[in-house]
């Protein structure tokens, strides 16, 4: 074979492939995946093509400040502990920080403390008491950084690689509410409602005492809770009724913060468990807790609520299991909050919609109108204005069609209403390198040149031309996709993907026109 039938075939090969990719799109899912000669992938719609789910979250950043405040608390008494000063009983409540002292002396001290610190203030002094709060600019930033913190949790759950949600839309509104947008049909309503309401604070404790009631349970340690303990509960699912209750620590012997991954496994009985791996340092105090422990029941707590509350039977470091009565999407659930992480405060659904497909539908139709309607007038232009070159430049044009939607269907990517309006605007620059080109063959034919050596200079001519104008506009998309959000994102991919194939279509197939006509042949003019 020649180089130019090799190129041929090379070329036609990948832009048949990619219309195969393309051609599946105008197929069901259920029929590209129940048919072994139409691949699974194709294009995703957006949230504003087929419809979904709208939630407005509100972020209770006040827990985050009281959250702050605990800590306060907490360090003050280790350095009281320290021998700093001398303090009475330490309370946060109410936004602020009320600290027992036994005279002047101890105050200063303490004041003192707090200016090494930094963001504390004296809100007040009286004997005996002073009361302590966050500075404005402390303040502010602690409620940033739990506003941030939520985003990204709240991301990772829902972008999970494993089980998540595909092309969702997670960003942030105003100083105190997050937006949600999830394309639907991708899961449950319910699913999602819970995977956004779940807080996800894991923990494990080892259990003092078990029984089937609260009753049954505090009747043997004299009607109340014993001091430094709590009653946790195991829960059925549907109905929230107590199975059972757990005397345990009010503080946690290991938390999820050492987690590295959690994962859905299924047991000797084929049920879904959730499987998880502590880092180094998790492993360490795990294997200690489980050593010093065998025997006993260890309580697997998530948001309050008891999970399971195996026996230790053995010494038990880096790996583990939660059982729960799980079906396999829960298990699926449980595991992506667990490899996303805790929230560090509660969030609530404040606004809740159901985006209906009928206006996706009617936009996806006026969008194929708009584009062949382009598509209809620029082949026209082409033609018309460059003759045989023109049609050349068509053909080039309905290959970089075909090649851009085959690509993004390879991908997998989202088609929304801006990528739409990203795949007109390619159809209408994808003309334009071709136009660079003819340009440029026509002032080397213009200057005495033959039209094979006007060709060959014309493409070698045009192509860094072509490349700089791309490139400069291929970091526009960049920047579009990196700091953009939902639709946004979508034109950002559709133009990106769409500057790629016009100049393989310009710089190739176009080429390879040439190459076949006049190609070799002595004509002595060319059309265009």
């Amino acid at each position: 074979m020649s180089r130019f039938q090799v190129r041929a075939a090379s070329t036609a090969a990948v832009v048949v492939l990619l219309a195969w990719l393309a051609a599946a799109n105008f197929f069901p899912a259920d029929v590209r995946r129940a048919s072994p000669l139409l691949p699974d992938a194709g294009l995703r719609l957006g949230l504003d093509l087929q419809g979904g789910i709208h939630w407005v979250l509100g972020v209770q950043l006040d827990a985050a400040v009281a959250h702050e405040l605990d800590y306060v608390a907490g360090g003050i008494k280790s350095a009281a502990e320290d021998g700093d000063f001398a303090v009475g009983d330490v309370v946060a409540r109410d936004g602020h920080v009320f600290v027992g002292v036994s005279g002047p002396q101890d105050a200063e001290k303490i004041e003192e403390w707090m200016g090494r610190r930094g963001g504390l203030e004296a809100v007040s002094s009286s004997s005996g008491q002073l009361e302590l709060g966050l500075t404005s600019a402390w303040a502010k930033q602690v409620r940033e950084r739990g506003m941030e913190q939520v985003l990204e949790v709240l991301r990772r759950r829902i972008d999970d690689p494993v089980t998540g949600i595909p092309e969702s839309v997670v960003t942030r509104q105003g100083e105190d509410r997050i937006l949600v947008e999830i394309p639907g049909g991708q899961i449950e309503r319910s699913r999602a409602r819970e995977m956004l309401r779940v807080t996800g604070f894991l923990e494990f404790k080892i259990v003092q005492d078990q029984d089937k009631t609260e009753e049954l349970l505090l009747a043997r340690h004299g009607a109340k809770v014993p001091e430094g303990m709590e009653v946790a509960f195991e829960r059925e699912k549907e109905s929230n009724r107590i199975l059972a209750a757990f005397l345990v620590n009010d503080k946690a012997d290991l938390t999820g913060d050492f987690l590295t991954d959690a994962r859905v496994q299924f047991d000797r009985m084929n049920r879904p468990t959730v499987g998880f791996t502590f880092n180094a340092d998790g492993g360490k105090i795990f294997g200690k807790l489980t050593a010093e422990n065998i025997g006993r029941q260890l309580a697997i707590v998530l948001d309050d609520r008891v999970y399971s509350g195996p026996v230790v039977r053995s010494q038990i470091t880096m790996h583990g299991q939660i059982e729960g009565r799980f079906s396999v999407a829960e298990a699926n659930d449980l595991a992506v909050v667990l490899r996303a992480g805790s929230l560090p405060v509660p969030v609530a659904i404040e606004e809740e919609r159901l985006v209906g497909p009928t206006l996706g539908a009617d936009s996806i139709a006026r969008g194929f109108q708009a584009s062949l309607l382009a598509l209809g007038a620029t082949l026209v232009f082409a033609v018309f204005y460059y003759r045989l070159s023109g049609v050349y430049a068509s053909v080039a044009l309905i290959a970089n069609l075909v090649m851009l939607v085959g690509v993004m269907s390879l991908f997998e990517a989202t088609l929304t209403m801006p990528g739409v309006a990203g795949i007109v605007l390619t159809v209408g620059m994808a003309i334009d390198a071709n136009v660079i080109i003819f340009e440029r063959i026509r002032e080397e034919l213009r200057g005495g040149k033959t039209p094979r050596a006007a060709i060959h200079t014309g493409f070698n001519r045009a192509f860094w031309t072509i490349m700089d104008a791309n490139l400069t506009t291929m970091i526009t998309a960049l920047v579009l996709y990196e700091y953009g959000t939902g639709p946004i994102k979508g034109f950002a991919v559709t133009l990106a993907i769409g500057l790629v194939t016009s100049v393989a279509a310009a710089m190739v197939v176009t080429r390879l026109l040439f190459d076949y006509y006049p190609g070799a042949r002595p004509v002595e003019s060319l059309s265009i």
